[in-house]
């Protein structure tokens, strides 16, 4: 019965994300659903989760930002989670012991802000750690649920080529994650809201690299990001609009004198010389070095 439960939170997931985006509250995933008329929770007060429904093995891991444990990336790129505690034999560790021995599916909450989570599945325990008091943990492909949950246990996975996908999977979540973080928490920071127009629906809002990711300086840090509307990302990606180090919004002089609709005129002409709306917090304000740098590029195409 709890792969049957397992499989309906994993689809209940994949709904969710449809439905919401990958960013999903808190409230929803403490909120679960109803399975056969009982409530699944998917996440609970402890990071390692497993609902009353079940009987051992839990459900879910999750990490929450600035939280108590340092999970990370191991040096082969696979994720490391923490012991609840510092007994080996508390529950919680054996629950997920048992799940890398059966090789049991389970979700990955990333708290990406606070109440914010990316969830990632299906993700396996492949290694036990006990002298650094953590687990190593992989996520697969969509096919490895049905190879593992309604078959019997193989154990752990041994093949090279499956190391490979899971490595390559694993990759792949570890810049996700990075990219959803770095929207999150701009976003954030700017209060939902375009630093340009203020215009605040979120479905319409990107964060900006201010340098672009891959450069020097180009990290997915908050001080190395805007939030801006769609068409103000794509006006300062491309220096039709350029922003000075002291905050000041310049457009494009062939744009500023251009003839045409009202979106040209009121969407960006009308933002010459405006001041751009900054973070409450001073240590979230875009860092002036790399402004200099984007506002040097902008002036080059003027």
């Amino acid at each position: 019965m709890e792969e049957q439960i397992r499989l309906a939170a994993f689809n209940w997931l994949k709904e969710q994300v449809t439905l919401h985006g990958d960013i999903l509250p808190r409230s929803l995933l403490v909120n679960g659903f109803h399975y056969n008329g009982e409530r699944v929770t998917l996440i609970g007060p402890q990071g390692i989760w497993k609902p009353k429904i079940f009987h051992k093995i839990p459900i879910s891991i999750a990490t929450v930002c600035d939280g108590p444990y340092d999970d990370s990336l191991a040096d082969d790129g696979s994720f490391i989670y923490r012991y609840r505690g510092t007994d080996p034999f508390h529950r919680d560790n054996v629950g997920l012991r048992e799940a890398m021995k059966k090789q049991i599916p389970l979700i990955y909450f990333f708290g990406i802000v606070p109440s914010k989570y990316l969830a990632v599945w299906p993700v396996y325990i492949v290694n036990d750690n006990p002298n650094t008091l953590s687990f190593t943990v992989v996520a697969d492909d969509m096919a490895s649920i049905q190879e593992h949950l309604l078959k019997p246990a193989t154990g752990i996975v041994s093949n090279e080529s499956e190391y490979a996908i899971r490595r390559y999977i694993t990759s792949s979540v570890k810049e996700r994650l990075h990219q959803k973080s770095f929207r999150e928490r701009v976003l954030l920071a700017y209060r939902q809201q375009c630093a340009f127009c203020r215009l605040k629906h979120a479905q319409l809002l990107d964060a900006a690299h201010i340098i672009p990711d891959g450069e020097e300086l180009g990290d997915p840090i908050v001080t190395n990001g805007l939030s801006l509307c769609k068409i103000h990302h794509a006006a300062y990606d491309t220096n039709i609009i350029g922003v000075t180090p002291d905050y000041r919004i310049e457009v494009r002089e062939d744009i500023l004198y251009e003839s045409d609709g009202p979106m040209l005129k009121h969407g960006i002409q009308a933002l010459q010389s405006t001041r751009i709306i900054l973070p409450r917090d001073k240590n979230a304000w875009p860092d002036k070095e790399r402004l200099s740098i984007k506002y040097s590029r902008f002036l080059q195409t003027g």
